[in-house]
């Protein structure tokens, strides 16, 4: 393939400037080298590059910015590449990335797994090709994931669907979290349809939502 204009996003600089030299050397062109997720969406939109690399794990938050980044770029450029590197498998936005689209143009790589960089830029190809290039051990744990519906749930989701399970009142989270209760009722309505729970009446989903989180 000839060469990539890429936009990198990786936070920490040794293994950044590593991989712009990687690229480089495979005869790709490195447009931008980031460290935030801010300065990624900004960088794409000023290079125009036909792939991204992010990390899932930047500032500020050191969470799932780079994922979240790369469902935005993909929201506002439908298929455009993006291949992601992390150190674990971020599984609720893992998920919706590659659901999006069917995961075409979509890479996600674990860095400890990679064991050569000639694989590494393979598959950095094979997705701005519009390609998914996933390893074995994402799929595995976001397999997992789908047999638990309760690993669906944002860990906010989470947090809420305890409060249930202790029998407080939707005004009573609310006070809790610091939130509406419109807040509350949203996050409410995300469970229930994420537990695959029919329509009924609202205390007995309730009830069978909180049977779900003990059972977990």
């Amino acid at each position: 393939m000839s060469g990539l204009r890429v936009v990198l996003a990786e936070d920490v600089v040794l293994l950044r400037e590593g991989l712009v030299g990687l690229l480089e050397r495979f005869g790709h062109e490195v447009a931008a080298a980031v460290g935030d997720a801010d300065a990624l969406l900004a960088a794409v939109a000023e290079h125009e590059p036909d792939i991204v690399v992010a990390d899932v794990r930047m500032p500020p938050g050191f969470t799932d910015e780079g994922l979240r980044a790369a469902l935005t770029l993909r929201a506002r450029r439908p298929g455009f590449p993006v291949l992601v590197l992390s150190q674990y498998v971020e599984q609720t936005y893992a998920a919706e990335l590659l659901d999006e689209g069917a995961g075409a143009g979509v890479g996600y790589l674990l860095k400890d797994r990679i064991g050569d960089v000639k694989d590494f830029v393979e598959a950095l190809e094979r997705v701005a090709a519009g390609h998914t290039v996933i390893d074995p051990e994402v799929v595995r744990q976001l397999l997992s994931r789908r047999r638990d519906p309760i690993s669906r749930l944002t860990p906010r989701e989470r947090e809420v669907l305890g409060l249930i399970a202790e029998g407080r009142s939707n005004a009573a989270i609310a006070r809790r979290l610091t939130v509406t209760e419109a807040a509350v009722s949203k996050h409410i309505a995300a469970i229930l349809t994420k537990l695959d729970l029919p329509p009924a009446e609202d205390d007995h989903r309730r009830v069978l939502a909180v049977l779900a989180y003990l059972r977990a």
